[in-house]
């Protein structure tokens, strides 16, 4: 086992560090957002979650190879096997209190694998075959994510699991529209190729960031699916303990940007569509308080 106590390559912000909080403050807005109403007691706990997804998400942005991504991919792995041994914890600001939530919470260590895995698959720098192969991604990608955190709140899996995966799913491809014009940029695409073929969609269009009919088609059925999972969802909202509602509440987040998108005639490129949503926090305060997502 490697002795570093960083991702090799890494910057390392040991001790001196930016606070979980601060971090996915920064980094993730929509889920720090949502941890706010989660019960106080918890709170670092689920923000320590959303920070470790966020260090395994920024991976591929982050190496200029896919070997070095495969290596610092392992470097979690083998954080979380020393979490779970019960081994001191590397000093890393992240890998401190995810240690600490993973103790105190008991939480369950397949959804963390399956997470990690799914990171791999960013590292090919393909589009998915199919709109299988994409809800399947979306799926490894976010469904184990919001099953943590719904046992950080208290509320364990499996009888939840349908629930998370139909949030994770939902919520994952919500967000993988919304970095459309990213993606284009860095020359890369999550359309599936049978969705391009289907509608004939120009590789070349897309990648400058021109809106075509072909896209407004593909980017349509994607965001169609999204709806359809958080739909999904709500059918088995009245298993949620109210304490657990912040884990489902990245549900309210991914429909608001859906209906901004079908608003804008599924133009992934239109001015301003990945601007902050400014009443998206009161409407979070909203749902959890009627504990509703």
């Amino acid at each position: 086992m490697s002795r570093e106590t960083h991702p090799p390559g890494a910057r390392s912000d040991r001790d001196n560090g930016p606070s979980v909080a601060a971090l996915v403050r920064r980094h993730d807005r929509d889920r720090y957002q949502t941890a706010l109403f989660a019960p106080a007691g918890r709170r670092e706990a689920l923000l320590a979650l959303y920070a470790f997804n966020y260090e395994i998400a920024r991976v591929r942005e982050s190496v200029t190879e896919p070997m070095l991504g495969l290596i610092r991919l392992q470097w979690w792995r083998e954080v979380l096997d020393a979490a779970y041994a019960g081994t001191p914890p590397r000093q890393h600001p992240v890998v401190l209190p995810l240690a600490a939530a993973i103790r105190d919470f008991g939480l369950s260590r397949g959804p963390f694998g399956r997470l990690i895995d799914s990171r791999e698959r960013d590292l090919a720098d393909e589009p998915p075959a199919s709109l299988a192969a994409l809800e399947d991604y979306a799926e490894a990608s976010a469904a184990p994510l919001v099953a943590l955190a719904l046992e950080v709140l208290g509320a364990r899996p499996p009888p939840l699991d349908d629930i998370a995966r139909h949030v994770g799913i939902g919520y994952a491809l919500s967000g993988l529209l919304r970095a459309m014009p990213f993606h284009a940029r860095a020359g890369r695409s999550y359309i599936p190729a049978d969705i391009a073929q289907r509608e004939g969609l120009d590789a070349r269009d897309y990648l400058a960031g021109q809106t075509t009919p072909a896209l407004r088609a593909a980017v349509r059925e994607i965001a169609e699916v999204a709806v359809r999972h958080l739909r999904a969802a709500r059918e088995y909202r009245a298993a949620i303990p109210r304490s657990a509602i912040a884990a489902l509440l990245p549900a309210i987040v991914a429909g608001r940007f859906l209906a901004r998108l079908r608003r804008g005639g599924y133009d992934p490129f239109a001015p301003g569509l990945p601007t902050p949503d400014p009443r998206q926090i009161w409407q979070l305060a909203l749902s959890a308080l009627l504990a509703r997502f």
